[in-house]
């Protein structure tokens, strides 16, 4: 079965970037999904971070396509293939999910983000340019991603809190997920990633709800520091 990994991973990375072509455009949660309307709530980054899925399609395709060209049988990207493909299976229906249901959207995201993170810790150490960097990109957006679902869910359906007190759960939890991802793996690309999501979530809070944009800048800090850390305790 490994054998086919690459050719499943490069069928499935085309149908992930194909997937929003096939689907109706999706912005967030329309009012009309949740009991309490999320319109843009604090934890949902501003619209232009958005623009950062050209580049995760973008680079997946050139790893999709540089993996069976180049390392069609390779142990180690193999094994690195089987969690990004359960990521990528999921990912081609996740956006007609979105529109259909936000409870199973954000069980499905959380599945997607899951596996991208698997399959950055389980990256080749070869080819870095290759699978790391573009897994990490993809990895990094899905974590912060999957919290933003979360938070717009709950706080839709008035679980423990509002809207407010989701965005700093959800900005939370994404830290909490992030530490021991960029400890372990001292991925810059996983790290400016979701540093891209926190910086979004500052521009779309600013002063308005300072507390908010304070976490996330303290994220910010924190996430930086812990990428110099594992950076520098990573062999050359």
């Amino acid at each position: 079965m490994g054998r086919y990994y690459a050719l499943i991973t490069l069928v499935l990375t085309i149908t992930f970037v194909v997937s929003p072509a096939l689907t109706s455009p999706f912005s967030g949660f329309r009012a009309d999904q949740l009991p309490i309307p999320q319109i843009e709530p604090p934890i949902q980054p501003a619209g232009y971070a958005f623009a950062i899925w050209g580049l995760i399609y973008g680079w997946l395709v050139v790893s999709a396509v540089y993996g069976i060209a180049k390392r069609k049988t390779n142990p180690a990207w193999n094994r690195a293939r089987l969690p990004l493909i359960v990521s990528l299976g999921v990912g081609t229906p996740w956006l007609a999910i979105a529109n259909a249901s936000a409870v199973w959207a954000t069980v499905t995201i959380f599945i997607m983000a899951a596996g991208a993170i698997m399959a950055l810790l389980r990256a080749p150490a070869k080819d870095h340019w290759w699978f790391k960097v573009p897994v990490g990109i993809y990895a990094g957006w899905l974590t912060a991603a999957s919290f933003v679902a979360l938070g717009s869910t709950a706080a839709g359906y008035g679980v423990l809190t509002d809207a407010t007190g989701w965005a700093y759960i959800g900005i939370t939890g994404a830290l909490v997920v992030a530490t021991p991802v960029i400890l372990r793996t001292a991925a810059p690309s996983y790290a400016l990633t979701v540093i891209w999501a926190l910086v979004g979530i500052i521009v779309a809070n600013q002063l308005d709800l300072w507390g908010v944009s304070a976490l996330a800048a303290l994220g910010i800090v924190a996430l930086l520091g812990l990428t110099l850390r594992a950076r520098a305790a990573t062999p050359s």
